[in-house]
């Protein structure tokens, strides 16, 4: 089996070396390699960005990538859900001198569990539901399959990593799979908000996919607009 946390850093263009190991320790996120990462990163520098082709630039924003690849996407979508969660109960005064805007840090929350058998199963969830989406506008033929495979041929794959990569790629479009992986509220949220930077938000048959995967997963209206606003502040 494959490392489904090192792949998903692969595809969000982050660092494995600058996320949590294995044993749930965390790593090093000053490092220099993450911050030569930092600079170039994002989804559209990572494999994610193979799937993506022309369609789209997007890239997350230096801000959100903090923390490295998977730990942005759990952060803005943990930040995403703490918002929504605020909006939901009584006003309170605003504060005398406004407070700085800072991504959460996810680790050990359910965005972002310690337990590697955890994070695996997260991992594989969101690996899955950005391939999916990448698939929703119906245009991977089999020359756009070509190409995609040509490109994976430059990065360092092994072969279990290909093949689920190509698997998946040749799978149906499946949103009851997707669905059915959000096994809790948090992994819900994280699973629509790699979506949401999975696609182009200039495609009509993609912006009907994410309609269609947030009302299967049951996120509030609200949640989801939490979502799409924290996704639309990290890309560039």
């Amino acid at each position: 089996m494959f490392d489904p946390q090192k792949l998903l850093e692969q595809f969000l263009g982050g660092s494995r070396g600058d996320t949590p190991a294995r044993d749930g320790k965390s790593g090093g996120v000053t490092s220099p390699d993450f911050m030569k990462g930092l600079a170039a990163g994002g989804v559209a520098g990572g494999l994610a960005g193979i799937l993506l082709g022309g369609k789209t630039s997007k890239k997350l924003a230096k801000g959100a990538v903090k923390l490295g690849g998977t730990a942005a996407l759990a952060g803005l979508a943990y930040k995403a859900y703490e918002s929504w969660r605020a909006s939901q109960q009584a006003p309170v005064a605003e504060p005398a001198q406004p407070m700085k805007d800072i991504t959460p840090n996810p680790e050990g929350t359910p965005f972002l569990p310690v337990r590697s058998e955890e994070r695996d199963g997260m991992s594989l969830a969101i690996l899955r539901a950005m391939i999916a989406a990448a698939k929703a506008d119906g245009h991977i033929d089999a020359q756009e399959h070509s190409r995609i495979f040509a490109k994976l041929n430059e990065h360092d794959l092994d072969t279990e990593e290909k093949a689920f990569i190509i698997d998946e790629l040749r799978k149906p479009l499946d949103i009851d799979a997707v669905v059915a992986a959000a096994v809790t509220p948090e992994l819900a949220v994280e699973i629509y908000a790699a979506s949401v930077l999975a696609i182009d938000p200039d495609d009509p048959a993609e912006q009907a996919y994410l309609a269609m995967l947030a009302s299967r997963l049951k996120l509030e209206p609200g949640l989801r607009a939490a979502i799409e606003k924290e996704a639309v502040k990290s890309v560039a």
